[in-house]
């Protein structure tokens, strides 16, 4: 009874049940051959992983041993094998970068940031190197822009902040440069205290040269409280002496002797400068008086000092004054036992500037015998570059306050 019941109901619903049976078999196909294209699908990404080691690992040898071009093509035929590999392109884009073909690199940090199926790490990523890429290749205000956009998405990147304080350091806009360095102190690791204070001093500067004295002082107190840098104490004394506060800049001039007698040649170069606005010769007036001073100092602890002396001889040379330059340098070198090269060809010039030709020519031969170097000239304690020229700021490095001296041939 049942069994006719049954085929009754098939014969009823014949359609329905062909319908079932037909959905049952495709199920079991899809699951099968499912399996299979993942069986497949591993074995394929199995060889494409191999096939990119192996890509890789030439790309790195290529690199090491300097063939940068042969990388590139390496890295291109990853692309190839795989363009779903974000990071064969961030590679290559990097390399781009450094063989200075900054168009590739750009276009193709561009494509990485307009794909949809990029995650937002990736992008940030992709964003921070076309900003080096736009950095790199002088597009100042597009590499300004593109890392300001990074630090809209996350403020936390050291690395950025600190690319935007270089360049605007560059450009000079001391405006922008103090903001990110302050930006800066907040997210790094580095105390910014120092490089801060050189940047509010580079500020005073534009005030000075315009005769802003008062907004000027601002800017210098500001920077004492950061760092009291070198350069800062300088500018001071330009102050005070177009201000007339001639006891106020010869108890500065004593201070910064004291702290860095190194600098007394570099701190009267300095003051020689007449780049602002101002009465001139109000201010080479005071600056006389303010000479004078420095060559009457008594001081035990300066009077040992071979930069000290140097540019007191320097001075009274300038002045006119060969004897007493003589006189005083013949003194030190008697009651002093530092051996100063450059003091010694000091001492040849004023001897043959006096007509002791006979002397001078004995102590060149003297000189020559035991000559390491000669003639002063700067560098960077940072980097080793090297320069005539007096800068607070590396051309090379960007560090600040970084200047040594070297005595040298």
């Amino acid at each position: 009874m049942e069994a006719l019941t049954l085929l009754t109901f098939v014969k009823e619903h014949l359609l329905a049940v062909l319908a079932i049976i037909i959905t049952l078999v495709f199920i079991y196909h899809y699951i099968i051959e499912k399996e299979h294209g993942v069986k497949l699908s591993k074995k394929y990404r199995d060889s494409i992983y191999e096939t990119q080691s192996k890509i890789f690992l030439n790309a790195t040898q290529y690199l090491i041993s300097g063939h940068k071009d042969l990388a590139i093509k390496e890295f291109l035929n990853a692309v190839d094998l795989n363009r779903e590999t974000l990071d064969t392109y961030f590679a290559l884009g990097g390399l781009f970068r450094s063989n200075g073909e900054i168009d590739k690199a750009i276009s193709i940090h561009r494509s990485l940031i307009a794909r949809e199926n990029i995650n937002e790490s990736a992008r940030l990523r992709a964003l921070k190197e076309l900003a080096r890429d736009f950095d790199k290749g002088g597009f100042i205000d597009k590499a300004i822009e593109t890392y300001k956009d990074v630090l809209k998405i996350n403020r936390d990147q050291d690395e950025v902040i600190s690319s935007l304080c270089r360049i605007y350091e560059d450009i000079e806009d001391w405006d922008q440069a103090y903001n990110y360095r302050i930006m800066l102190s907040k997210v790094g690791h580095e105390n910014q205290s120092e490089t801060i204070s050189h940047i509010l001093v580079e500020k005073a500067k534009e005030h000075f040269v315009r005769g802003d004295y008062k907004s000027a002082a601002e800017d210098l107190d500001d920077a004492f409280r950061f760092a009291p840098s070198v350069s800062a104490k300088i500018l001071k004394l330009k102050i005070y002496l177009m201000q007339s506060k001639l006891e106020d800049a010869k108890a500065l001039l004593i201070e910064l002797l004291k702290e860095h007698p190194m600098y007394s040649s570099f701190i009267f170069i300095s003051l020689d400068e007449f780049n602002h606005q101002g009465d001139k010769e109000h201010y080479f007036e005071k600056l006389k008086l303010l000479k004078s001073f420095f060559l009457e100092i008594e001081d035990a602890q300066l009077d040992k000092s071979p930069s000290v002396i140097l540019s007191q001889i320097r001075l009274l040379k300038d002045s006119g004054k060969i004897d007493k330059a003589f006189e005083k340098l013949n003194q030190w070198i008697e009651t002093n036992d530092k051996k100063s090269d450059v003091l010694d060809i000091e001492y040849i010039k004023l001897l043959i500037d006096i007509g002791k030709q006979n002397e001078a020519l004995q102590q060149t031969k003297h000189l020559l015998g035991n000559l390491h170097s000669t003639l002063t000239r700067h560098y960077c304690s940072q980097c080793g570059y090297n320069s005539d020229e007096i800068f607070w700021r590396c051309p090379q490095c960007h560090k600040w306050e970084t200047i040594q001296f070297r005595w040298k041939v």
